[in-house]
């Protein structure tokens, strides 16, 4: 009996673990489940984009006297 055609391959992961790498993040641990679904799970947790922007919006209304 021959083997289903693997969903992804090393180099899928090797791609994956090393962008999260480059964007300065430490891989804790990766997964894939059987539909080929890779993911990463880190050590770090970054802070949201929308808290940046909270800060952001809510310096502009002080400057502007607005909130």
């Amino acid at each position: 009996m021959a083997r289903a055609p693997a969903i992804f391959r090393k180099a899928d992961v090797r791609r994956a673990v090393e962008a999260v790498i480059a964007a300065g993040q430490t891989v804790a641990r990766v997964e894939v489940d059987p539909n080929g679904k890779i993911v990463i799970v880190t050590t770090e947790v970054r802070p949201a984009v929308q808290e940046d922007l909270d800060r952001e919006l809510s310096e502009f209304e002080a400057r502007h006297g607005e909130g």
